[in-house]
């Protein structure tokens, strides 16, 4: 392995459609590496152009791990990714290679590199039951204002779609008395076991990152993003589908209620969202270096900039040759 380190890592994180991937590949051939995904949605098979996963040619000969590898009627926890991620991690080393981390979705990242334990003794079948159907007559948001005046940290830092989380913080506060923030503090005993660099991908002007994911949408329509949610629209197997964004913005058209246009705004005005809550979770970790990539006038200079930062940061060998 390259390394001054016994466990190095490097991590690419930022916003939707910042060029997270290509950045991650081009690190991953300079160092010697493989990519781990952190995308809670790309893990799912089938789901590919709506969750803008990567394409052979865009790997450019490099393996990505923790991408297509599970069924769509498959619950996947963050506990579940960390030990995942773990295992694939120990094996990158054991070839003799760096692992490259790249993804957007802050839990997973934070949970792997803290390494956080998870407590997954404490549950209650009856009241997540109870909860899920409270749910579905008062909404998703009516849950997470229950969390908010439990746990405002946590709330805040969740969306309504993802009712998992938010009943799983209830269900812990009820069953053990402490919050989920509070619980993600004591899970933070053990230090990280890696060598870390973490290079965060962004725009400064917020207005060129919105006009870029954007493209991104009009490009996975023409890519088949139709015909895809279709697909999954017309399915009974699978709930993952109903809280992806590029699928259930569209089914309002499927169902006839509202126009394909309309549609696809709110498919833009969506990811434009979760670009914001991706950088609101991002931009509370000092240990990430930020590069803009709009203060840059070619890929080139910005993959430049990451291998200057790597290098600087020691924990892998730098060599221009490499």
């Amino acid at each position: 392995m390259n390394s001054k380190n016994d466990n190095p890592l490097i991590a690419v994180v930022g916003p939707t459609a910042s060029g997270k991937t290509a950045l991650g590949v081009q690190i991953a051939r300079k160092f010697n590496g493989e990519v781990i995904s952190a995308d809670s949605m790309q893990i799912y098979k089938l789901m590919d152009i709506a969750t803008a996963k990567p394409k052979a040619e865009e790997m450019m000969g490099v393996r990505h791990r923790l991408i297509d590898f599970l069924d769509t009627n498959c619950s996947f926890s963050v506990a579940d990714y960390v030990k995942c991620a773990k295992k694939e991690i120990a094996e990158i080393y054991s070839l003799g290679k760096i692992p490259v981390l790249v993804g957007g979705t802050g839990l997973y990242v934070t949970s792997l590199i803290d390494n956080i334990s998870f407590d997954v003794t404490c549950s209650n079948t009856a009241r997540r039951k109870e909860l899920l159907k409270l749910a579905e007559e008062k909404g998703n948001k009516y849950l997470l204002d229950m969390l908010a005046k439990i746990d405002p940290e946590c709330a805040d830092s969740l969306h309504p779609n993802n009712l998992n989380r938010i009943i799983r913080a209830i269900e812990v506060y009820e069953t053990t008395g402490i919050t989920m923030t509070q619980s993600k503090i004591n899970s933070r005993q053990n230090s990280s076991p890696y060598a870390l660099c973490m290079i965060g991908l962004t725009y400064r002007d917020r207005q060129l990152l919105y006009e870029k994911i954007n493209k991104r949408v009009d490009r996975m329509l023409d890519d088949g993003l139709l015909n895809e949610a279709l697909d999954f629209y017309s399915r009974t197997d699978t709930k993952t589908a109903v809280q992806a964004i590029g699928y259930k913005e569209l089914f309002p058209y499927f169902k006839g209620e509202k126009s394909l246009n309309d549609c696809i705004e709110s498919l833009k005005k969506e990811t434009r969202h979760y670009a914001k809550r991706q950088l609101t979770w991002f931009n509370r970790d000092e240990r990430i270096n930020w590069i803009y990539a709009d203060e840059f006038d070619s890929s080139e200079k910005i993959i430049e900039t990451a291998e200057k930062i790597i290098a600087k940061s020691e924990i892998v060998c730098y060599n221009n040759d490499v």
